[in-house]
């Protein structure tokens, strides 16, 4: 459905919205809303089999608690990005408890696993999720992510029923549906952002290699200069995937798999997107339980709603949640 988004007509643009997203003023707002929320966090290793651990933090402080959100971040973000900062403040300050997801190798994670981090990872974290239900038990279990957490998401309500996981419902924000199409668009379309992500990737990737120098050739990654060259390298060395399209296809969501969703879920996003390529025809029909709330503005993790740069989409989890424990 288009439900009812309009910001200030200088946050209208697509590119100011994402951009605004995650710049230092943001995260300087962002860090200041959730002040309560950062004071009642605690870290947490979580252990996901195999040995494999991820790190996350949790604030829990609230009697009468709605639930308990774990929160995924994008790719190259962290349990710190100003857009996971900013919604899980908010959801906070409303009375849900929150846990804050890294991903294997984000944040200050990189330490905790040798094998390098991919998009494939799905195991560890529907573990993850597991053992945070486990840890934190709640009546009501919600889960929610941002452009590639909200891939993650999904692909964790997918296996929720096999994994045994108790999930209220699943809200993501800007979810990458289509990561070959998602690449391409960047490459072809969106320099800025396509550099960005090249910066960052590699930015990781060095860290990683300072950690375990036996892992790869760190002078390797400053002769690759687009994501597609990237892949192409990495791919084969540390995936199960002979091919960059492979790869990429492996962790796609299609619309018969987001129409088998169990678990009650809403997808929030724009139809000005930049970065991530939702799939084409009229996603309302779906799936009775797949409810597509799409607007005409936000860009990508964007939706931000004036001046002091508040995140419509905060408030609408609030709304979406508190809705699924009446």
């Amino acid at each position: 459905m288009v439900a009812t988004f309009t910001p200030p007509r200088p946050l209208q643009n697509p590119h100011v919205q994402t951009i605004l997203a995650s710049l230092a003023p943001r995260k300087v707002a962002a860090t200041i809303r959730a002040s309560k929320l950062r004071k009642d966090s605690k870290e947490y290793i979580l252990n996901c089999g195999n040995g494999i651990r991820l790190l996350g933090a949790i604030s829990r402080n609230q009697k009468n608690s709605k639930g308990l959100v774990t929160l995924i971040h994008g790719w190259e973000g962290s349990i710190d990005s100003a857009y996971l900062l900013s919604a899980a403040g908010v959801l906070y300050e409303q009375g849900f408890n929150v846990f804050r997801l890294n991903l294997r190798d984000h944040g200050k994670s990189h330490h905790l696993n040798k094998a390098l981090f991919n998009s494939t990872r799905l195991d560890e974290v529907v573990q993850a999720v597991a053992e945070i239900q486990r840890l934190f038990p709640h009546d009501h279990h919600f889960l929610t992510g941002f452009s590639l957490g909200g891939n993650f998401a999904l692909r964790v309500g997918l296996r929720a029923a096999s994994a045994a996981l108790h999930l209220t419902k699943i809200a993501t924000v800007s979810p990458l549906i289509d990561p070959v199409a998602a690449t391409i668009n960047l490459e072809e379309k969106h320099p800025v952002y396509h550099r960005y992500f090249v910066r960052k990737w590699k930015q990781s990737l060095r860290i990683k290699i300072q950690l375990y120098p036996d892992i790869d050739d760190q002078q390797t990654l400053l002769r690759l200069h687009s994501l597609t060259q990237m892949h192409d390298y990495f791919v084969p060395r540390h995936t199960d995937h002979p091919t960059t399209h492979a790869y990429l296809s492996a962790y796609k969501l299609s619309r018969q798999q987001l129409a088998s969703l169990e678990i009650p879920t809403h997808i929030i996003c724009s139809t000005d997107d930049p970065i991530t390529a939702m799939p084409g025809g009229d996603l309302s029909t779906l799936s009775p339980i797949v409810d597509i709330e799409q607007v005409n503005f936000g860009g990508h993790c964007g939706f931000l709603q004036d001046f002091r740069l508040t995140s419509w989409a905060d408030q609408r989890l609030v709304e979406i949640f508190q809705a699924a424990t009446i």
